[in-house]
């Protein structure tokens, strides 16, 4: 466990220029250490005078924007920091699930061609009223000082995580619910793909034929997936052995996928044939092909990624 001083620069220097973080780190280092020692020669117990030292200092969010001479006033301060990260969670949340159910009842109901633009066009459209609604009500509570009656910033908020952590929870509980997601849906897919028959049955996505070897190598491969995902939150970092493993997992995943879709052996016949447009060769071979090209650059931008923040941030 760090100490509180070690946790407040920590927290303080992750929304600061990289270059000047070693420069401002040794300079609130100091500040901190002078106000601790000058609490305690004035017979403040040491743990004490910490606390209300820091705590004096205020959030380590605002330091570091007084730091890097970067103003919170988009639509002032009082509300900015709330403001800012509830627009973090909605935007990256709402339109993406929006976006993707609109495009999934679009495609069920004839139109997957249409499905993908449409799909994104309204995740953009809800994107754009969230930020509008949320920022005005956040600028008309500001301007007419409606009280929101938060609590005050103290030092038992600041991270507990090492101060070299690139993993954060809230990142691996995604990656891990994602996973788990696609993991259930492979055999769901089979009895509820929400896509349904001209009869009225269930059309299942993936060919029921590939239960014989390569559903099941592809849920193993997942799963395997997911225990990165916990060893990598553990580590706290990316490490040479995770990247390797990483890229591993990631092509077993890949090139099975992609020789599947361009053999036409991984989507059901019942699937193509439900939409006539996908049942044209020319049209199959399109979403094939450009299916690929979406799965190699998410594995390439994977591992290149998981390369460049171990370079950025080594142990």
């Amino acid at each position: 466990m760090t100490s509180l001083t070690d946790r407040y620069v920590a927290a303080t220097l992750r929304s600061v220029p990289a270059q000047r973080r070693d420069e401002i780190a040794a300079e609130l280092r100091g500040s901190i250490e002078d106000m601790i020692e000058g609490r305690s020669a004035a017979g403040e117990d040491a743990g004490a005078a910490e606390r209300s030292v820091l705590t004096e200092l205020g959030n380590p969010a605002q330091l570091a924007a007084r730091y890097s001479d970067r103003r919170l006033q988009l639509i002032g301060p009082t509300y900015y920091l709330v403001w800012e990260r509830l627009m973090k969670v909605l935007l990256s949340s709402v339109p993406p699930i929006v976006g993707v159910v609109f495009g999934l009842v679009k495609a069920a109901d004839g139109d997957p061609g249409g499905a993908v633009g449409a799909g994104i066009g309204v995740a953009i459209e809800v994107a754009v009223q969230v930020a509008f609604w949320v920022t005005l009500a956040f600028a008309v509570m500001e301007r007419t000082n409606t009280a929101l009656n938060l609590p005050e910033w103290t030092v038992d908020q600041l991270p507990r995580d090492h101060p070299n952590r690139q993993i954060t929870l809230p990142d691996s509980a995604a990656a891990i619910g994602w996973l788990v997601l696609v993991i259930a849906y492979l055999p769901l897919q089979h009895f509820w793909s929400f896509i349904p028959a001209r009869d009225g049955g269930n059309v299942p996505l993936l060919d029921p034929a590939l239960w014989s070897f390569w559903l099941p190598f592809l849920l193993a491969v997942l799963v395997a997936n997911l225990g990165i995902e916990i060893a990598k939150y553990r580590a706290g970092r990316w490490t040479w052995p995770l990247i390797a493993a990483n890229a591993v997992v990631n092509i077993a995943f890949a090139v099975p996928v992609c020789w599947l879709l361009l053999t036409d052996r991984l989507l059901s016949p019942e699937f193509v044939a439900r939409f006539e447009w996908l049942g044209q060769p020319d049209n199959l071979d399109t979403v094939a092909n450009v299916s690929v090209v979406v799965t190699i650059v998410i594995v390439l931008w994977s591992i290149t990624d998981s390369v460049l923040r171990c370079r950025r941030n080594p142990a």
